[in-house]
């Protein structure tokens, strides 16, 4: 019977923390944009909406590899940080988070957006027009009424995160500690005939995938209940 060793639980904490802050990030950066993307009549949103949903198309090898270029020691943000005496950002812990970052945002973003278009602008109206502040509106009225998308987005970017791979390798590599996470190490295991660890490691991960959506869907079909 396979145990978890030590390089097992090196990834399960490389892998949590690249979830837990790209979640919380994703969540600061999606609000602002959901909203505009909600509310907004710019005719930019469409471009904005597009360039948003590209990482759920694009092939995730696509995407590390031109993060990569960008980020690495001779890319234009790499070399850039190389001349300021820091170390570029491939094959890094950072990396690997701004790829994250960028590769879940439609998890985030789409459900707040969703969230937002649905609560309608009556109750935002009536809370300014009681002479209550944008914080005041949005602590007491717009969180609320939106705590739904919000518990579904950090949740859907919680559990894509934990299944990245292309991105990750691409940018990444394999080092452990800093860049390998459960999924690279599955592939390591795999590559190594290890099936055992694999197939335990990859059904720790089917598992929580399933638990995972379950929760969403109950969310979802909670909040459109109680919403009729």
């Amino acid at each position: 019977m396979f145990t978890l060793g030590p390089a097992e639980w090196q990834a399960i904490e490389v892998t949590f923390r690249l979830c837990l802050y790209t979640t919380i990030i994703l969540l600061v950066l999606a609000m602002p944009l959901a909203w505009w993307l909600a509310k907004g009549r710019s005719y930019a949103r469409v471009v904005v909406q597009a360039v948003v949903a590209l990482p759920l198309v694009l092939p995730p090898t696509v995407l590390g590899f031109y993060l990569l270029m960008a980020l690495g020691p001779r890319g234009v943000v790499g070399k850039t940080l190389e001349d300021l005496g820091f170390h570029h950002l491939a094959f890094s812990f950072e990396g690997i988070l701004i790829a994250s970052v960028i590769y879940s945002m439609p998890f985030a973003v789409q459900p707040l957006t969703e969230a937002f278009s649905n609560l309608g602008r009556r109750p935002v109206e009536v809370a300014s027009s009681l002479g209550a502040g944008a914080l005041d509106r949005f602590r007491t009225v717009i969180l609320p009424l939106t705590r739904g998308g919000f518990v579904v987005a950090a949740t859907l970017t919680f559990a894509h995160t934990l299944g990245e791979f292309g991105v990750i390798l691409m940018l990444g590599g394999s080092i452990p500690g800093e860049t390998k996470v459960l999924s690279v190490l599955i592939y390591d295991h795999a590559e190594g005939m290890n099936y055992a660890a694999a197939h335990s490691l990859s059904l720790m991960l089917l598992i929580f995938a399933f638990i995972t959506l379950f929760v969403v869907y109950s969310i979802t079909r909670r909040f459109r209940v109680a919403s009729v």
